[in-house]
């Protein structure tokens, strides 16, 4: 490879063809290096010895107490969890499945697991809606044994927020399930022993680290229903041991998935009315809070809920939900969306995550061509968890033969790893992670898409690398170990 001088001035004033790709191969190398040799020693830092040892157990109680079998990849990933909590060092693992392939129930697992050894659980959620209803899931799966699950949201009362606390610090919660605010100074556990934070590109690896940080070395399980393809995943994940979900629990029927323009809104809400009269229920997400002037003709969730919805829809009960309403406002106005007091929905993308609605049937998306195929997907698995029929409706007017070519993609496959390779290779990492919310540092050179040999390669020699010096202690790594120093400061993930 060129020296590093000579691949600067190679990328930016090439002599030839040559010149060039030896500069771009250099540089690409280097970059995908650091990169891998900071995720190893990330991933290093966890590697002491465990603080919450456990011992095997019959998991056979905890499969018998469920209304239905596990499927074969729940019950695959649980037995690598659990064979990770009973091992030496920290479990450091990545739980990554499609929309509705079941991960709650292998946390629940896990967690029962967790509480049969004498440990405690806290589980992070991304939005106050998705932390209320994993306690009262995992309250149905787990108080039958025993184990006391506790909410902690910044919404709460300072009252209920003092007996939480009090319950954690003394151990009589056995499982804490919160937001944000299970991370502040104020929360004290007497035993951790199992961290796991759902929707894990909600989450830097800083904020895993704070939460990992609430006891000596717990083991840490993160999840995602963002399916990424198996080659990225080791390198955004490369601190973590993945388990894969990879087929759906028995009854789920396949969501139809329908692209129209907006000529056809008029007869859709025809539609959308029939499925309200027959006793189901309705989700239209927008991709924005308010009109502005710089939109053009961006649906805005609450301009659309006056002029459009009540307006087709006047006998119906209709709900607004987007990110400025106080938590309290939202929490009412989902939870009687839950109750079916409301027959439709009309929110931004606060519900696209986990939000469960079984009578809903029905997703309609405005400007779809505003949200990733993996957004879009996310978006789609809000329905289809219920014994009917369920659709999901793509609107756009967009006439770029590329953008609609991605929402027709849509409208032929159901598979979640599917629809993230095709996102991947049509919009790019950066879009794809959102914005560099899972912590690590922004790429300047290299493509993920094109470049996984080279990353393969790269992989392998910091692998070697770090074989021979563990922490980079040699003089002579000194300038490598500042380089990657820097590189993960900048992305705040060694904070």
């Amino acid at each position: 490879m060129p020296a590093k001088a000579q691949a600067v001035r190679g990328i930016h004033a090439p002599k030839n063809a040559d010149d060039l790709a030896a500069a771009r191969r250099r540089l690409i190398f280097e970059e995908l290096y650091l990169l891998q040799i900071g995720i190893f020693l990330l991933r290093s830092h966890g590697r002491c010895k465990t603080s919450a040892p456990m011992h095997p157990l019959d998991l056979g109680p905890f499969w018998r107490s469920l209304p239905y079998p596990p499927t074969g990849a729940q019950k695959r990933s649980t037995e690598e969890i659990l064979a990770d909590l009973c091992g030496d060092v920290p479990m450091n693992r990545l739980l990554q499945g499609d929309v509705g392939s079941g991960k709650t129930l292998v946390a629940a697992a896990a967690i029962w697991f967790a509480a049969q050894n004498g440990w405690q659980s806290a589980m992070l959620a991304p939005t106050e809606i998705l932390a209320r209803q994993h306690a009262a899931t995992l309250a149905d799966r787990l108080e039958p044994f025993g184990v006391n699950v506790t909410l902690l949201v910044g919404g709460m009362k300072a009252k209920e927020k003092r007996i939480a606390l009090e319950a954690i610090a003394d151990g009589r919660a056995n499982l804490v399930v919160g937001t944000h605010a299970v991370l502040t100074d104020t929360v004290e556990f007497k035993n951790l022993g199992l961290a796991i934070v759902d929707e894990q590109h909600r989450f830097g690896v800083r904020q895993r680290g704070l939460l990992a940080g609430k006891a000596q070395s717990p083991h840490l399980l993160v999840m995602s229903a963002t399916p990424i393809p198996r080659t990225l995943g080791l390198l955004m994940y490369g601190d973590l041991d993945i388990s894969v979900l990879d087929e759906l629990p028995p009854g789920r029927k396949p969501i139809k998935t329908w692209f129209i323009t907006g000529k056809k809104r008029r007869d859709m809400y025809g539609f959308l009315d029939k499925q309200i009269a027959a006793g189901h229920q309705v989700y239209i997400v927008c991709p924005a809070i308010e009109e502005n002037e710089a939109m053009g003709d961006l649906q805005a969730v609450t301009t659309y809920y006056t002029e459009t919805a009540c307006a087709l829809l006047p006998n119906r009960r209709i709900g607004l939900l987007h990110g400025k309403l106080k938590p309290k406002e939202k929490d009412d106005v989902m939870q009687r969306f839950k109750a079916g007091e409301l027959d439709v929905l009309v929110s931004t993308t606060v519900i696209e995550v986990g939000v469960d609605v079984p009578n809903a049937t029905v997703m309609v998306i405005e400007n779809a061509e505003r949200f990733g195929l993996s957004a879009l997907h996310q978006l789609r698995g809000r329905v289809g968890r219920g014994a009917a029929d369920s659709c999901c409706i793509l609107i756009s007017d967009n006439g770029n033969d590329a953008v609609r070519e991605r929402l027709q993609f849509l409208c032929r496959t159901s598979d979640g790893f599917a629809v993230a390779k095709y996102d991947l290779e049509t919009r790019g990492p950066g879009d794809f992670f959102g914005s560099a919310q899972h912590g690590l540092p922004t790429l300047r050179v290299a493509d993920l898409v094109q470049d996984t040999r080279t990353l393969r390669v790269a992989q392998d020699e910091a692998k070697a690398l770090l074989a021979k010096d563990p922490n980079l202690i040699d003089p002579a790594h000194r300038a490598l170990s500042d380089e990657v120093e820097r590189l993960f400061e900048t992305a705040g993930a060694m904070n």
